[in-house]
């Protein structure tokens, strides 16, 4: 999916939500235990019931890994089911990955080529050569993990080198990258206020804002702080959506959980204009 077709997705469903199928079994209906493949059920359904209120649905593969390799293959079942019954959704492997050279290559490979994720998220510490094997893929993208919602966020990225912030010496070294056009950004929710800088430094480039809903981020804020022209904002809301209910109408209350951040972000588009 490129990034034009991703904004006409977003002006066409009046959202710009990205929902987490951080799927555990822990966690899901009871019920469902008793499926062939619980993961791959629960994730259907949800799909099933909000993909007219999101533009992106986005699975952490360290939820799947868990299980191994019945794990992996209801990964593997949830984006052929979006790709070929919602190609317009944009799917993101929230797999932080970040090794060099080939190694880099070859994860991109497999969730580009062998999965069909249309991007991966990514972790910088490495530099250039553990970043630049993933932006090589034409029309897909790599969202770099720039200023992250968690507590633990403050030990490094804030961290003032000669002048500025690491997240912000992050952000800036990363647009010398080859092919940077492909490159997004992680930043959380619960640190809305620093989006106007990096707004700054990345003015055009979309960014991946997670922790609005059950980590408590601001819908407001986000856009007050981070809308672009073109929005610029995939807001990712996981826990609050997808476990709304653990009884047999999980699905339906996923669905009214999504259509609050849906309508909430349309009225934020209506005040752009």
């Amino acid at each position: 999916m490129t990034t034009q077709q991703l904004i006409e997705q977003i002006y066409k469903k009046q959202s710009f939500l990205c929902i987490g199928l951080d799927t555990d079994l822990e966690k899901i209906p009871p019920y469902l235990l008793q499926e062939k493949d619980p993961l791959f059920a629960f994730n259907k359904a949800i799909i099933d019931a909000t993909h007219h209120l999101c533009v992106a649905y986005k699975p952490n593969t360290a939820f799947y890994e868990a299980y191994g390799i019945k794990g992996w293959q209801a990964l593997g079942k949830t984006i052929d089911y979006l790709n070929t019954n919602h190609p317009e959704i944009f799917t993101i492997a929230d797999a932080k990955r970040g090794d060099i050279g080939n190694t880099s290559t070859r994860y991109a490979k497999a969730f580009f080529e062998e999965f069909g994720f249309d991007s991966i998220t990514v972790a910088p510490y490495m530099g250039k050569d553990s970043v630049e094997p993933f932006l090589a893929f034409e029309n897909k993208h790599t969202i770099l993990l720039a200023l992250t919602s968690n507590e633990g966020a403050y030990d490094f990225q804030t961290q003032i080198l000669e002048g500025a912030a690491l997240y912000e010496k992050v952000i800036k070294t990363s647009l010398t990258y080859k092919n940077a056009h492909n490159l997004m950004y992680v930043v959380g929710a619960t640190k809305a206020s620093y989006l106007g800088d990096i707004r700054k430094i990345v003015p055009e480039s979309f960014l991946l804002v997670p922790g609005v809903g059950a980590q408590g981020g601001s819908l407001k804020e986000v856009c007050h702080y981070g809308m672009n022209q073109d929005i610029g904002l995939l807001v990712n809301s996981s826990r609050g959506i997808i476990y709304a209910s653990k009884n047999q109408d999980f699905a339906l209350k996923a669905a009214e959980k999504a259509k609050e951040l849906q309508l909430q972000m349309q009225d934020e588009l209506k005040a752009l204009g």
